[in-house]
């Protein structure tokens, strides 16, 4: 088991672009979601798969247990998901040691970009990149499984 510690924010600027190490495509569905609970699969650059269960209702700090399963299986699975697939790619980015993970989202969700800071300690807002705009931490309409089961949020940076 991990502690997952993240926060979220919209991302307001291109500068981060110029600063991209790697992406991935990623299809992302959920086969279970209830308040304090979900159970995802994972498909990166349709080459491999993960499932994912996720335990917590605090939006900066979950249980998280992580596995890797055969990408047929995966596939298989599509058939069951929960409302929308989601389509994103998946941009690492690192400023000042921090690594963030900017997900620019498409189909249904295009134009939609939230990045995300995995990091146990309380980075200063001070040490944030300027291309961060507001943070939505907490805010249940930016988490992927509100965007794949929900309605696609008003995007204001």
């Amino acid at each position: 088991m991990g502690k997952e510690v993240e926060r979220k924010f919209l991302v307001s600027g291109t500068a981060w672009r110029d600063l991209v190490e790697a992406d991935i495509r990623i299809l992302q569905f959920y086969l279970a979601a209830a308040p304090g609970r979900t159970v995802r699969i994972r498909i990166s650059d349709g080459a491999s798969a993960k499932l994912t269960l996720k335990f917590g209702a605090t939006a900066r700090e979950r249980d998280e247990f992580e596995y890797s399963i055969p990408l047929a299986e995966a596939m298989e699975m599509l058939d069951f998901a929960l409302g929308r697939v989601i389509e994103k790619t998946r941009h690492h980015v690192r400023h000042r040691g921090y690594l963030y993970e900017v997900d620019v989202f498409g189909g249904p969700l295009a134009g939609l970009v939230v990045a995300e800071l995995e990091t146990p300690e309380d980075v200063p807002d001070e040490m944030l990149p300027e291309w961060l705009g507001r943070e939505v931490t907490g805010e249940q309409k930016f988490y992927n499984a509100s965007l794949a089961l929900g309605g696609i949020p008003e995007i204001a940076a």
